[in-house]
């Protein structure tokens, strides 16, 4: 059996005038609704820091500029698996800071071995701007004080890096 469609512009088997438009699509009703990217929807995922002392390179040059990217679930899975990690829980933020630290300085590239050489307070520091980043931005909550209703923020406490 031979099916045949009718054209838009006349019967099945006359041809359209040239130039003539083609009919627009139907949309599919089971298909998901895209809403269009508008710049308020572009999400942003790198964040520049400066570290409070400073990294000190083997030449003695201080590195204190940096750029932290969004953390992945790749990003605090794989560390897991390291052997540091796993004989030292400790080392996790270690590992896990020089996967996210993506430019520090003139350094060409940034990994665990820079940052467990950091000072403490750079260390401390980087733990602080992980949790902030990647927990919406910020890690302050908007509270009011049970005896005189006064609004204000306060900073929440994190469980140590790598932890949900």
């Amino acid at each position: 059996m031979r099916r045949t469609a009718a054209r838009a512009g006349g019967a099945a088997g006359v041809p359209e005038a040239p130039g003539a438009a083609e009919p627009a699509p139907v949309p599919d009703p089971a298909a998901p609704a895209q809403a269009p990217l508008l710049p308020q929807d572009h999400l942003r995922t790198e964040f520049p820091f400066q570290l409070p002392r400073g990294y000190v390179d083997d030449s003695g040059t201080v590195h204190r500029d940096g750029v932290m990217r969004l953390s992945t679930a790749r990003d605090e899975l794989v560390p897991l698996r390291d052997v540091r990690v796993q004989e030292n829980p400790a080392y996790l933020s270690v590992v896990l800071l020089g996967r996210v630290i993506t430019r520090l300085g003139t350094l060409p590239m940034v990994h665990d071995g820079i940052v467990e050489n950091m000072f403490a307070s750079d260390l401390a520091f980087l733990q602080d701007f992980y949790r902030q980043i990647n927990a919406e931005g910020h890690t302050r909550a908007a509270v009011r004080c049970p005896h005189c209703a006064e609004h204000f923020e306060v900073e929440l406490g994190g469980s140590r890096l790598g932890e949900s």
